[in-house]
């Protein structure tokens, strides 16, 4: 049987919702790519790639996974702030990704579980 996840809903809450958020920002931002031609365009390809295996890693409760998602994040939220016109309610919920995945519970759990 395959053990692989691509949400586990038995981890807490925090980590629960930024795995979402992870899949869901991956998936506009790799849309932002073929809609637009702009100067960095790989940067927000490696940040969706970053996010889509971070999101898919915390699933699996790997480490590695841990570090590309908070990575992704922390990428996506600059990329928001420096590169692209974002709207306000696109940059709260860049700042409420990086909180989720940066939030105590989130870590203590990670750093608990997580292989």
């Amino acid at each position: 049987m395959n053990d692989r996840k691509f949400l586990n809903q038995t981890q807490p809450q925090t980590l629960v919702i930024a795995t979402l958020l992870l899949y869901l920002n991956a998936f506009f931002a790799g849309l932002l790519v073929f809609q637009y031609n702009f100067a960095h365009e790989w940067t927000v390809l490696a940040t969706a790639v970053f996010m889509a295996a971070g999101a898919f890693g915390i699933a699996n409760e790997k480490k590695w996974g841990y570090g590309l998602a908070v990575a992704g994040a922390i990428l996506n939220l600059a990329l928001a702030l420096l590169l692209i016109d974002a709207s306000f309610l696109s940059l709260i919920f860049d700042v409420a990704l990086v909180l989720l995945l940066l939030h105590p519970m989130s870590r203590d759990y990670q750093r608990i579980w997580f292989r």
